[in-house]
């Protein structure tokens, strides 16, 4: 309750004037962008493909046409263009995958893709060769001081693999030193890898779940097995081991039981800090397969209005332009990943917010619509935008990210990715009360969505930020419609060719949910407020520090 009276007063502050009212957003405008984007045309727009050359030149005249200024780099003449160069290491499998595990002197083969998932190698090696590597049970691989919590207790892990669980210790109980059921970022995989490399490990086995992963076996396949790409690194050993692969849990389980480990039995040891690695005794893993690898480079695109007063104050809405491109074939043959509601929305959500400002008097601080690439990737994008910012980051009056809405038709409530103790969230919730709607805390905490999405490397750089979600308690047919939509999306759309275009669709919800960040990001642009993080939040260090830049 605090919290909603603190956005309330924020709203109501005399420095904000009289609360903007959206101008009406277009469900029929949204779907022809959703349509186009995700159109088999664009390939399922895979960075450093043909298909950004076509999103790229959509996006940018749609921006010229709805008249935004160009905010990419400055260019040699002193004026800026359409969109940001970001540099980015491309990888992929070149040929087969040849991997297998032995216990007790017999060999057992993996399949790519169906037993294992293993990932290009992105530490520019032409070819990974692992022979006979030994096995050890990390636990859910988490070094983290301040919580006095280190499953690697000081063994020497150095050339070996590492099996490793996904989400935190107290995923299974709900309670304990991670937060609970919500994930911090030592659930993430990315984190998981991370760590390998800080330990020497050569490489890592992250044991699937599709319960604590939050996604099913598929995605899991879809979103590994293809080309990978990452931001350029001078040592990129330090932040990826030599392997990074997904394991099957009823391949691990076996896995375990050959060497005459409980899989189970380990696992709730690994949810206590007195756990201790454990090696899977005369199990050995092996692996080959090469590697092309070369430095491409992908491409932001930034639209600006810019303010009449403060123009050196930036109100960002952002959204990733890109999906998971061509890719292995689904059951009927579909190979094109097509992204319509991840994250073809998104953008049209970003066009459409662009028309709405253009169509009203310019604001007194500054307006960027930033199309980022390669969030599929790692929001390498967002990534290398936060690490090199267009606009300095501690005069952004923060980030409204913007990813796969719903279409399933209008909610009594909205919600967003993870809870970000920020005043942003407050002011969605007070604009969504306005309304006569309600506020619904992220349904998954667990899935770590906060770090799922574009905003997370704002937000991890002090910049406040949150990522706006759909309500799932429809309008017709309440939360039980809602879920099933959500559910029916997740499993049969989401990261698989299926997520396409729809004339069924019921996009007056997006639209909906769009005139609620157009309201926030018109009272900020007229106002001298400074959203902040609140007591608890992680990043509110790191925003308190730069402070004195803000006036």
């Amino acid at each position: 309750m605090k919290r909603l009276l603190l956005a309330t007063a924020l709203l109501a502050a005399p420095m904000l004037g009289h609360a903007a009212d959206a101008p009406k957003i277009d469900p029929a405008k949204l779907s022809a962008h959703i349509k186009v984007l995700s159109s088999d045309a664009f390939e399922g727009r895979g960075p450093a493909t043909e298909g950004e050359k076509k999103t790229v030149a959509y996006i940018t005249d749609q921006m010229k046409a709805i008249g935004l200024t160009p905010a990419g780099d400055v260019q040699k003449d002193g004026k800026r263009a359409w969109t940001q160069d970001v540099p980015l290491g491309k990888f992929q499998i070149d040929g087969p995958v040849a991997a297998s595990v032995t216990v007790g002197g017999k060999a057992q083969a993996l399949t790519q893709g169906e037993q294992v998932a293993i990932r290009a190698a992105m530490t520019n090696v032409d070819a990974v060769s692992i022979k006979d590597a030994p096995l050890v049970f990390v636990g859910y691989g988490v070094k983290a001081p301040e919580r006095n919590w280190d499953d690697f207790k000081g063994m020497d892990l150095k050339g070996k693999i590492l099996v490793v669980l996904i989400n935190d210790p107290d995923f299974e109980t709900g309670s304990g030193d991670f937060g609970g059921k919500a994930m911090t970022y030592y659930g993430r995989w990315t984190y998981k890898y991370e760590e390998a490399a800080r330990q020497g490990a050569a490489g890592v086995l992250i044991v699937h779940e599709t319960a604590p992963a939050s996604y099913g076996w598929n995605t899991v396949k879809n979103s590994n097995t293809n080309v990978m790409f990452d931001i350029v690194r001078k040592e990129p050993a330090k932040s990826h081991p030599s392997m990074e692969a997904w394991i099957q849990r009823d391949v691990a389980v076996d896995l375990f039981k050959q060497a005459g480990l409980d899989f189970e039995a380990l696992k709730k040891q690994a949810q206590t800090r007195d756990f201790k690695p454990v090696t899977l005794t005369g199990a050995t893993f092996s692996a080959d397969y090469k590697v092309k690898h070369e430095t491409i480079v992908s491409k932001n695109i930034a639209g600006r209005i810019v303010g009449t007063k403060y123009p050196d104050e930036t109100i960002i809405y952002s959204g990733h332009w890109d999906h998971l491109g061509v890719g292995a074939p689904d059951a009927r043959g579909d190979k094109i990943y097509n992204g319509a509601v991840d994250n073809a929305d998104g953008i049209a959500a970003l066009l459409e917010l662009a028309r709405a400002f253009k169509s009203q008097p310019a604001p007194q601080r500054s307006i960027l619509f930033l199309a980022v690439t390669a969030e599929e990737k790692g929001l390498l994008g967002s990534e290398y935008y936060s690490a090199n910012p267009l606009f300095p980051l501690a005069t952004t009056v923060g980030d409204i990210n913007i990813d796969a809405l719903s279409a399933a038709g209008p909610a009594k409530d909205v919600t967003t990715s993870g809870d970000g103790k920020v005043d942003l969230q407050d002011m969605l919730v007070a604009k969504a009360t306005a309304k006569g709607r309600y506020f619904s805390p992220d349904p998954v905490p667990q899935a770590g969505h906060f770090y799922r999405s574009d905003h997370f490397p704002f937000a991890k750089r002090g910049v406040p930020a949150i990522s706006i979600g759909s309500g799932t308690d429809l309008v017709n047919g309440g939360k039980e419609a809602g879920q099933k939509a959500e559910d029916d999306y997740v499993e049969k759309r989401y990261h698989q060719p299926a997520d396409e275009w729809s004339p069924d669709w019921d996009l007056t919800g997006q639209a909906a949910d769009i005139g609620l960040v157009y309201e926030i990001g018109a009272d900020l642009a007229n106002s001298r407020v400074w959203p902040q993080w609140q007591a608890g939040s992680e990043f509110k260090a790191l925003r308190d520090a730069t402070a004195a830049q803000r006036k």
